[in-house]
Order: structure tokens, then sequence, then C-alpha cells
């Protein structure tokens, strides 16, 4: 089971907890990233996020169902907020229902490496002093 949401709205990670919860499976793991208040030594005010979201849907649940063949994840939970975010405030979580411990480990590890690298989201950092598109997303 795969659950894919992109959200102008605050994430709830206890969501994406409570989607993945099950008797049957032995690990679960949770990603949670947040804006934070610096980047490089640099304070950052705040982000914002851009994305496709059709494409960023159909990347991200790619991500997941390859994930769910090699890990055999019972279930995934990825949300990732787009708009405007403040410092402390979540912006991607990923959840991950595996058998075994370590499978929800790399399970969780390989989606959000790979969303970074494949999902069409683009990340902006706002300074006090300027912007920069941040190619941590393609």
């Amino acid at each position: 089971m795969i659950d894919i949401q992109i959200k102008d709205t605050p994430l709830i990670t206890q969501e994406c907890i409570d989607y993945i919860a099950s008797s049957s499976t032995g690990g679960s793991t949770v990603f949670i990233g947040t804006v934070r208040n610096q980047t490089k030594g640099k304070a950052v005010v705040r982000l914002e996020f851009e994305s496709y979201i059709p494409m960023a849907i159909s990347e991200m649940r790619k991500i997941a169902e390859q994930a769910q063949t090699k890990w055999s994840c019972e279930k995934i939970s990825i949300h990732h907020r787009v708009g405007v975010l403040d410092i402390g405030e979540v912006a991607v979580v990923i959840a991950v229902a595996t058998p075994h411990r370590k499978a929800a480990f790399e399970a969780c590890e390989y989606c959000i490496d790979t969303l970074k690298e494949t999902v069409p989201i683009w990340k902006k950092e706002i300074f006090e002093d300027g912007e920069v598109w941040v190619a941590a997303h393609p």
C-alpha cells in the first residue's frame, strides 16, 4: 500500500505513521525533513518549494513502488510540502513499514535520496540579503 501526497498546508507526521501501522511488520522507519535556520553558515529566513505536482506524484509513486519491490515494504507513505515554509516546519515525511528493521532503514533512505534526485520539486532558500534556487532537486 502506498500513500503519496503533496500539500500546501502543514504536514502532519502522525498521519504517515498511522498509515504504515501494521501488526504484520517488524520494522518501521520515519524520516522527517525540516527547515533549518542556516545553510553553509548563512542564516536562512525561510524556504519556498515549487513543484510540477502531477509529475512529482507520479515520480514519488514510482520510488515507493521500487522500494516495495526491493525491500518487501508492506506500506509506504511519502508526503511533501510546497509553498512557503518557515524555520522548523516539516518539508517532507517518509514512513516505511517492512518485515525487518534493516530493510525499513534502507528503504526509507532510498526513498529520500531518490526523491531529492528525481522528483520535480524545487527549493528556494531565502536569506536576509537575497535568495537562491538550490539544486537539490532536478
